[in-house]
């Protein structure tokens, strides 16, 4: 394996690094504070490309690959910036693309890459399913040339922010399926047209995700928007789970390398009883051993990222490079945390808010719980357990 980046891969760091000292710590502080939704940010990736890095060049996007596409949201958070505002439309489209039908490229993909449309909310997790995705009760029953939808979602981020969403609901009632993970099909919503239809109730959470419930009723969409073949869409929402855990790896590892250069610095500056508190094992000790982490975590964020890239199976290691990061980095905002002391909890340090957002991490898009799951059935040979 060659450890090094290539020339171009060299370039794109450079050049994300150089948009996000345009969006300093402040304008992320003010962008928190108020609950905004960090528009000319978004707006500034997209007219550079960055937001269509996984589209082909044949449909508008720079057609880079997974590992390209981590580095551009592990360098997003590591400035201290918010990747999710980025990485929803990254991997979500990728169902579409692999999955959708040449005119549904052709239609969407190439306004997708220019910013034209935006496509960044997931309908998917409901309030009685949770983790348990084939169990979810959302419906859409075909009448002639349209879907009509009826349910609920829940923890929906981006709705109020995006043209376009793919929403997930069960075309065979559950009961009627030998084959569970068969019944639900995908869709693509024009948000644009729902009113009336779906109702968006905004929910107040500890990160500003601009996250929502929604609600069904009635809605209508044309059957030329649902994505390959009715009753085939939880394979197909499974196909886009490794790029997903990938690029939440990425943003994780941003996130950890933010805490450990911050409170190295901090550990450095910051005199107690007549020196510096770095010099301290109680402080340099848990910065050091969190720095450890996030670097073998990295490793195999670019093995995973890599075999992907390969279209070789990397189920595991994708899987791992998510729970290894997560991980890492919550270690990372505890030493950090406890470095800064009270100041920690001071907005103007920056520590609270990146400590809130690095949280949900080791929770969502999928639990830790469940990886360990996952690698304890399908990797180990042991029972399952769920």
């Amino acid at each position: 394996m060659d450890f090094n980046l290539t020339e171009e891969q060299l370039q794109i760091r450079d050049e994300i690094r150089r948009v996000c000292r345009e969006f300093p710590d402040r304008y992320w502080r003010e962008v928190d504070r108020r609950r905004d939704y960090p528009e000319a940010f978004v707006r500034k990736l997209t007219e550079l490309g960055w937001l269509g890095a996984l589209i082909p060049a044949e449909y508008g996007g720079t057609g880079l690959g997974i590992t390209e596409a981590s580095m551009i949201l592990e360098e997003i958070n590591r400035s201290g910036g918010n990747a999710t505002v980025c990485h929803a439309q990254m991997y979500t489209m990728g169902t579409l693309l692999r999955h959708g039908s040449e005119e549904q490229k052709k239609r969407y993909l190439s306004k997708i890459a220019t910013g034209e449309l935006r496509l960044q909310a997931f309908g998917v997790t409901e309030p009685n399913a949770g983790s348990e995705t084939t169990r979810i009760q959302t419906t859409a029953a075909r009448k002639g040339n349209k879907y009509v939808v009826h349910g609920q979602k829940i923890f929906i981020s981006r709705v109020l922010q995006s043209d376009l969403m793919l929403l997930l609901a069960r075309t065979t009632p559950y009961d009627e399926l030998e084959d569970k993970s068969r019944g639900l099909s995908v869709f693509i919503v024009d948000l644009r047209e729902a009113q009336g239809k779906m109702e968006v109730k905004p929910l107040d959470i500890m990160i500003n995700h601009h996250t929502n419930a929604l609600f069904f009723d009635g809605l209508e969409v044309p059957a030329e928007n649902l994505i390959g073949q009715e009753g085939m869409g939880f394979r197909y929402i499974i196909d886009g789970w490794n790029a997903e855990r990938i690029l939440i790896a990425a943003e994780a590892i941003g996130d950890g390398r933010w805490f450990t250069e911050r409170a190295a610095k901090y550990a450095g500056e910051r005199v107690v009883f007549s020196r510096p508190i770095g010099a301290n094992q109680g402080i340099q000790f848990p910065i050091a051993q969190a720095y450890a982490r996030i670097e073998a975590a990295d490793l195999v964020r670019y093995h995973a990222a890599t075999k992907f890239d390969r279209k070789e199976s990397c189920g595991a290691e994708a899987n791992m490079a998510k729970f290894l990061a997560s991980e890492a980095a919550w270690e990372a905002a505890n030493a950090c945390l406890t470095t800064h002391g009270g100041y920690g909890f001071a907005t103007e340090y920056d520590v609270e808010r990146k400590f809130r957002e690095t949280r949900l991490l080791t929770v969502a898009p999928v639990s830790n719980n469940l990886v360990l799951a996952y690698l304890a059935q399908h990797v180990l040979g042991m029972p399952k357990s769920y």
